[in-house]
């Protein structure tokens, strides 16, 4: 499951509240369709620097319900999924002290994986951002004007598939589509890299069965290649 959020300020201690949550469900690492978007009333003003990131007014707030009034749904979507998140420490501490409001469980970080310290890990020195990240896979981000959660997870969804090491890594079905088998010496190949075994000859016996059925067809029969490709063999016999 990977998520973002949206709030009045920087310090969830200090009084700030989430404004918006957006969620995007993943299975084996695949956007299913199932999100989860909801703007939500702080009951507080949003400080100016917090409005030019997203562009949420105060005015647009006050017009949607109160995190109470969604924490339950917000667990149902979650459920027991791992969850995701850019910079993964400021959402949970977010949400953490939402849920404390209402007296939902908190969310434990061992179900909890940063994208952000994935991103350093695999581009240590390297610009990290959400806007760096999709510049660097290839992502389309022009949408982004603002910041904005449901959009924020979408686009993460899909650098967090590249960070692991693209789709077709993936997938789910690889296994079923280029199956890994044993070959000579014990290494690992794809059906494909199997040595296909000999052909065993033909006799006379089978070569003349073959030519009288290969006849009784009419006409220039594809089969009739065969003849002369088993007749070596079968007089080699």
């Amino acid at each position: 499951m990977v998520f973002d959020t949206e709030t009045t300020g920087t310090e969830h201690l200090g009084g700030d509240r989430v404004v918006e949550i957006g969620c995007v469900e993943l299975l084996n690492h695949i956007p299913t369709g199932r999100v989860f978007h909801r703007y939500i009333n702080p009951q507080r003003p949003c400080h100016p620097e917090a409005f030019k990131v997203h562009g949420l007014s105060d005015e647009f707030l006050a017009g949607h319900p109160v995190f109470a009034a969604l924490a339950d749904e917000l667990c149902d979507f979650f459920g027991d999924a791992k969850l995701i998140a850019h910079n993964a420490t400021f959402d949970i501490n977010f949400l953490n002290v939402e849920f404390g409001r209402t007296g939902h469980p908190t969310i434990v970080m061992d179900r909890v994986l940063d994208s952000l310290a994935l991103a350093r890990r695999k581009h240590p020195g390297a610009s990290n951002s959400l806007d760096a990240l999709c510049q660097r896979y290839g992502i389309d981000n022009s949408r982004r004007t603002k910041h904005g959660a449901l959009l924020d997870a979408e686009l993460l969804a899909e650098v967090y598939v590249e960070l692991i090491g693209g789709k077709q890594a993936d997938l789910g079905l690889a296994i079923s589509l280029s199956p890994r088998v044993l070959v000579g010496g014990g290494a690992l190949g794809s059906r494909a890299e199997r040595p296909r075994p000999a052909r065993p000859p033909l006799d006379e016996a089978a070569l003349a069965a073959h030519l009288a059925f290969v006849n009784s067809l009419g006409g220039t029969p594809i089969w009739a290649e065969y003849i002369t490709e088993a007749a070596p063999e079968a007089n080699a016999a």
